[in-house]
């Protein structure tokens, strides 16, 4: 039997005047969501709390197979929802990165757009579970630049998949075994623009769960804190 332990945590930053990441955990349907918005006051924050309304109201499946394909279909209808708003403004950029995960009968699966994050810490070693859809992501995977260095890249911010952007929304997936001991990191970019691989290494290794947000959102903030921040972490026990 799969238990978990989770925290979660957002921040405005010391930069921004409105927060526009959502955050959104789901214990009893092993979900757990981050979503950073873009566009805007009044957009942004509009895109994120979309996304995460969509989860939070989906239907409570009877197995693993229908409770993925329900979160799947909630990013669905939580980008059309969002395009109907920018039909309704007249156009415009309204949308919002996500990255979701599921967790049911020892296995994860993640769903994502754009460039917030799944970590796992798993024996001491941590890794990237998602591929950011972003300018700089090209690059990485090109071997021209390292995800630490991408952080700093003019482009660091250029996006290229999003939930509201686009008439499709293209969703990557990635599922795999949980053993126990592993500890997952979803963030908001706001915090990976400050810790790196080898930060986010030792901070997720050495924190109980009681403290480790706190831990997170004090390395973000003590490097600028120039964007919203928002971690989820959860412990598979």
């Amino acid at each position: 039997m799969i238990r978990l332990r989770h925290v979660s945590a957002t921040h405005v930053g010391h930069v921004r005047k409105v927060n526009e990441d959502s955050i959104l955990s789901l214990p009893d349907a092993q979900v757990f969501v981050v979503s950073d918005g873009m566009g805007g006051h009044a957009a942004g924050d509009f895109a994120s709390q979309t996304v995460v309304d969509s989860v939070a109201t989906m239907p409570l499946a009877d197995t693993p197979a229908a409770q993925m394909q329900a979160l799947r279909q909630a990013l669905l209808t939580a980008h059309a929802a969002i395009l109907s708003e920018i039909a309704a403004r007249g156009g415009g950029t309204i949308g919002a990165t996500v990255v979701a995960l599921m967790i049911a009968d020892g296995h994860f699966v993640c769903f994502w757009a754009g460039d917030s994050r799944l970590y796992r810490l798993r024996g001491g070693e941590i890794e990237m579970l998602t591929t950011d859809h972003s300018i700089v992501a090209d690059l990485v995977l090109a071997g021209q630049l390292s995800w630490d260095a991408a952080e700093h890249h003019p482009q660091s911010n250029a996006i290229t998949r999003a939930v509201g952007v686009g008439e499709v929304l293209d969703i990557d997936k990635i599922r795999g075994e949980v053993q126990r001991g592993d500890r997952f990191l979803l963030c908001s970019d706001g915090l990976t623009k400050y810790a790196g691989f080898a930060v986010l290494r030792d901070l997720l290794s050495d924190t109980p769960i009681e403290t480790v947000t706190e831990r997170l959102m004090a390395r973000a903030l003590e490097g600028g804190g120039a964007d919203n921040i928002s971690v989820i972490v959860v412990d598979v026990a």
